[in-house]
């Protein structure tokens, strides 16, 4: 799959840091690819962080992204660190 603009919704914005919300079919490894996001590269800024649904049709996992960079239209995205690693009750 690939990023899609419907998806990504803000949160909260202050201070020139902006909270978003991203969910997708595809797993982490794939939306922390450099490039995943450039068609945002408008809006996302450097220290902005994503909360994501990620893998949604598969083993869902919930976790966040820090942009880490943005120049020239290429949005990059540190690894995701993700929320609850395991349900053992």
């Amino acid at each position: 799959m690939a990023y899609q603009s419907k998806d990504l919704s803000v949160l909260a914005y202050a201070n020139g840091f902006t909270l978003w919300h991203y969910t997708t079919a595809d797993v982490a490894a794939t939306v922390d690819t450099s490039g995943y996001f450039n068609a945002a590269s408008t809006m996302l800024r450097l220290g902005d962080i994503i909360v994501a649904n990620v893998d949604t049709a598969g083993a869902l996992k919930g976790g966040m992204f820090l942009v880490s960079a943005n120049s020239g239209g290429v949005v990059d995205v540190n690894d995701m660190t993700q929320i609850g690693s395991a349900d053992t009750r």
